[in-house]
């Protein structure tokens, strides 16, 4: 059903364009019967179809239809492997394309800032370039079914502490780095076909009428020609929203935005062409999805059921496997113990809640999977409704443990510990799970933990265990997933997504997280996660870009196509990746890049590019990178673009950003020069800096020293090397001052206009 859309929008009333621009209801889009516009609807989806029944609370929180829950955004993120977050994209499309749904509400893509965040168990990374790949994959999937997706929340939002009213109070350069470049990336990248905006405001405004962030990068720099949708409840003044590129406001506003939307063009404050706009972006999303749509559309639940247990296979990380007790022997008892087990928490609380179509038993899939060769035994341990002790449950869990060769200890953060619409205020998991850990680790020499959580946690027990997998939030077929990991059936190759610090007040946010009130400073800038802990040198529990695998790989034979390129070229970077042990696996090959020697602060090391590997015993592979110029940028304020500073480059290759295996060099030359007119306040040190400056800046120097009664201060002893610091800090107006007169303030306007010819002539 193709329309014109421009046909369409002329033959509308005032009203019925107003209209359009709010909900039907909680989760439908309004159309126009006349025209041939139909309502369509649109759900939460990152991880899974939330579709709600038709009978469901109008909250919309409730009674949604089965679908698949496969792993949520920190375990797909710790996959590492585009390749099969396309493949969960697809799934998705195809769910909601047999549930007739025009666009699932995600990827959300914000950065965790802190382990604190109560939804970053729906966010993939601290990291802007893994995010951004992540969510490439995932929309090219979802999207290649006919469905839309709403990049998500736009932007700035790291924390649920007052999420609808706080100030994120961020810097330019942090905001572009850090902040708005996963959105960047896949927008260019994957065009969503809807962007959602945040609740919070960003540096004094809101986000759903912030026309910088909305019209002015999102749209106009970064060329997104979608449509613009608040989050549920995110807008505040509806006219202005509009204004500044908010194009859709949901749920429904039962009358109220557009009554004033129709008011303000009335009376002349709105000019219709915006609205018309507005309009235009609306209905051709509608048509897009109507044109795409396949009315007999099904899914084969157990082929998604399969699809999501080798993703959460792939997604849990190996953090610790001392003297290789993983995998688990097939033979003698092994009891499986915590309450975690029997009720496992596959995925995170709030809007994005999956109602799955089957639930892995984790205790059965083990049972399957050790064989009959194997008598596996299960106690609770603890409660999942309390922090208290329970002393019986303990006993029952020893008793179980005593007579068993292996003891795998479920733990992570209960439902209430973690969610949407609240942020954790520790890392500790309940005192009752650690008690159980360290009264099994004092009686029982192999014990293996396995955790179920949303976001790092702290690890004061982490010497007393022999292995540690870390399952995250794995989705409906975990519990096949870890049995296969368990055993060996699959070789785990997660990576983390995230850095695991030792103690929260590690954290670079943490002395400006959440705020005070409704503000909330970003002081650590650009030092975000590993960026920090790398930068500072201080250690992480486990640092990002970590996972163990139960073979082992080599790295040899870096290769980098060219010693030296300008800033409009591109290099490629090549390594040999081999497996040297006995078993199939999968190996992440990180490439991160660090500026040897720059005029701005940046980060140790930065990631750039990265390749997910499967290779069988003895085999090896080459893995290519092309980096561009974004590889090498960090963003100028005073360019308002990236920029590369003409240097040497340090490219590194590792198996996290604290493992670094090869390292190569490349010098890149800018072709961009930051030219920065003189003035009076210009340092003499950043006038020597300028290759064309300096010469006559040095011979201006020499006669004015010849001829000032500054040179007698070089005569005194040591002098010369304070001197030479205190002259290169020096502004120019401070040499008229301590010149006693040889230099006029005439004589510094000549010199002033002299080296700022010459810049204008380069």
């Amino acid at each position: 059903m193709v329309k014109d859309v421009t046909a369409l929008i002329s033959q509308m009333t005032l009203e019925e364009k107003a209209s359009l621009c709010s909900g039907l209801d909680f989760w439908h889009l309004k159309g126009i019967e006349r025209l041939g516009i139909p309502s369509v609807m649109v759900t939460d989806g990152p991880h899974g179809l939330r579709k709600q029944a038709n009978d469901a609370d109008h909250l919309g929180i409730y009674d949604s239809v089965p679908a698949t829950c496969f792993p949520s955004a920190v375990g797909l993120a710790s996959t590492w492997n585009r390749e099969l977050v396309e493949r969960v994209g697809k799934a998705l499309g195809n769910e909601a394309q047999a549930e007739k749904v025009a666009a699932l509400l995600g990827p959300g893509v914000n950065i965790k800032r802190s382990p604190l965040c109560g939804r970053n168990f729906e966010y993939f990374s601290e990291d802007p370039y893994l995010s951004s790949e992540m969510a490439i994959a995932h929309i090219n999937g979802v999207q290649s079914q006919g469905v839309g997706t709403s990049l998500k929340h736009f932007a700035v939002n790291n924390q649920e502490y007052r999420r609808m009213t706080v100030d994120a109070v961020v810097d330019e350069r942090t905001l572009r780095e850090i902040y708005l470049a996963s959105f960047e990336n896949t927008v260019k990248k994957a065009q969503p076909w809807t962007v959602m905006c945040s609740y919070n405001k960003v540096n004094g405004e809101f986000a759903s009428q912030h026309k910088r962030l909305l019209t002015d990068i999102l749209r106009d720099e970064w060329g997104f020609d979608g449509l613009v949708v608040s989050d549920w409840g995110a807008v505040d003044e509806r006219v202005k929203g509009l204004q500044a590129g908010l194009d859709l406001e949901m749920p429904s506003s039962y009358g109220n935005g557009d009554n004033k939307i129709v008011e303000a063009v009335k009376n002349g404050s709105l000019s219709e062409d915006v609205l018309n706009h507005a309009v235009e972006r609306i209905v051709t999303f509608i048509l897009k999805y109507i044109n795409n749509a396949n009315i007999d559309a099904t899914y084969d639940k157990e082929e998604h059921h399969t699809l999501a247990r080798e993703v959460a296979a792939e997604s849990v990380v190996l953090l610790k496997n001392e003297n290789q007790i993983l995998p688990l022997l097939r033979k003698g008892t092994i009891s499986i113990i915590g309450a975690l087990a029997k009720t496992p928490r596959y995925q995170g609380g709030g809007s994005s809640h999956v109602n799955p179509t089957k639930i892995d038993d984790i205790i059965g899939e083990i049972r399957k999977s050790a064989s009959n060769n194997v008598n596996v035994l299960f106690a609770l341990g603890y409660e999942l409704d309390s922090d208290a002790i329970n002393e019986d449950l303990v006993k029952q869990a020893r008793d179980v443990a005593e007579q068993s060769d292996a003891v795998v200890l479920f733990v992570g953060l209960p439902d209430r510990y973690e969610s949407e619409g609240y942020d954790r205020e520790h890392l500790r998991i309940p005192e009752n799970q650690k008690n159980l850990i360290e009264q099994l680790a004092e009686m029982h020499d192999n014990l293996v933990v396995v955790l179920n959580n949303g976001a790092p946690i702290e690890m004061p027990w982490l010497k007393q265990v022999k292995a540690v997998l870390e399952g995250y939030l794995g989705g409906q077929a975990f519990g096949g997933a870890i049995a296969k990991i368990l055993f060996g059936d699959v070789n785990p190759s997660g990576k983390l997504a995230e850095s695991f610090p030792v103690k929260l007040s590690d954290n670079p946010s943490h002395l400006n997280f959440p705020g005070d009130r409704d503000t909330v400073e970003y002081r650590e800038g650009i030092f975000v996660g590993y960026r920090y802990y790398d930068t500072k040198e201080i250690d992480p529990l486990f640092p990002f870009g970590y996972g163990l695998s139960y073979t082992n790989f080599e790295y040899s034979d870096l290769r980098i196509s060219s010693d030296t390129i300008t800033d409009v070229e591109a290099v490629y970077v090549s390594l040999k990746v081999k497996n040297v042990g006995n078993i199939r696996g999968k190996d992440v090959v990180q490439l991160y890049v660090r500026d040897v020697e720059s005029n701005v602060t940046r980060p140790l090391k930065e990631l750039v590019g990265f390749d997910k590997v499967s290779l069988e015993p003895g085999e090896e592979k080459t893995v290519t990178f092309h980096l561009d110029k974004r590889a090498f940028a960090y963003y100028s304020v005073e360019l308002n673009d990236w920029h590369v500073e003409t240097g040497e480059f340090r490219v590194l290759i590792g198996q996290s950003s604290r493992d670094i295996k090869l390292e190569g060099s490349i010098f890149v030359e800018s072709t961009v020069p930051i030219v920065n007119k003189i003035h009076r306040n210009t340092t003499v040190g950043d006038i020597m800096a300028n290759p064309i400056l300096a010469p006559v800046a040095m011979q201006f120097l020499k006669s004015m020293m010849e001829d000032s009664p500054l040179s007698a201060t070089q005569k005194e002893g040591n002098a010369n090397e304070m001197f030479d610091a205190m002259l290169k800090h020096m502004p120019l107006r401070a040499i008229v001052n301590f010149s006693m007169g040889a230099f006029t303030e005439k004589m510094l306007e000549n010199i002033i206009d002299t080296l700022n010819s010459m810049l204008d002539t380069e």
